[in-house]
């Protein structure tokens, strides 16, 4: 027993995959976790725009993503979850896309966190209204790298696994995370001034 929480201790890396679902083009990011520091490992997107048939679309998501989990053995996948718009029929399918891509995860018994798209954004750029350049500007910034990728859905990808690893980053030591800095400051008065 003392073994296993000895090697819990000295595990202070993990490898984050972070998926951007979508039925056109799936992004994806991979980072590694070290410490507070966070290093760039991968991007890229996955095309299904010239698949007619959703039903081969939601076969390729699956299989690329078991795919990426293989390649990469990422320690947790994150996931954006689907934005409400007013077409229900384009929400059905993306979340047809990220059940997918979260099926293929947990086949491999790899844990999933979801993230609302506001959360992301709000993460990253600190503003949760932020365009997708915006969220692309900062990560380049923040992981140190020049290209721009042809998509913006594979920075968008990488834009959830920051999002995951800055939740952990955030709660380190406390054990607890907060809504909101109503939250923080309610829960926290001796510190607020």
């Amino acid at each position: 027993m003392l073994n296993i929480v000895l090697m819990l201790v000295e595990k202070k890396e993990r490898v984050i995959m972070g998926i951007d679902p979508g039925t056109a083009i799936m992004g994806y990011g991979v980072i590694l976790e070290k410490g507070s520091k966070i290093e760039l490992v991968n991007m890229g997107i996955v095309r299904m725009d010239h698949l007619d048939d959703h039903f081969l679309k939601l076969q390729r998501i699956f299989e690329k993503t078991i795919a990426l989990i293989d390649e990469y053995q990422p320690d947790v996948l994150a996931i954006e979850a689907p934005f409400y718009g007013k077409n229900i029929q384009v929400m059905l399918k993306l979340g047809r896309a990220q059940g997918i891509a979260m099926a293929a995860a947990l086949s491999r018994n790899i844990s999933v966190t979801e993230y609302a798209p506001r959360k992301i954004k709000q993460s990253i750029t600190g503003k949760g209204t932020a365009s997708k350049e915006q969220v692309a500007a900062m990560l380049q910034r923040l992981l140190n790298f020049k290209e721009t990728p042809e998509f913006l859905d594979a920075t968008d990808g990488l834009a959830v696994a920051v999002c995951h690893s800055f939740q952990r980053i955030n709660t380190v030591g406390t054990g607890k995370s907060y809504s909101g800095w109503d939250a923080f400051v309610k829960d926290n008065k001796k510190r607020v001034k």
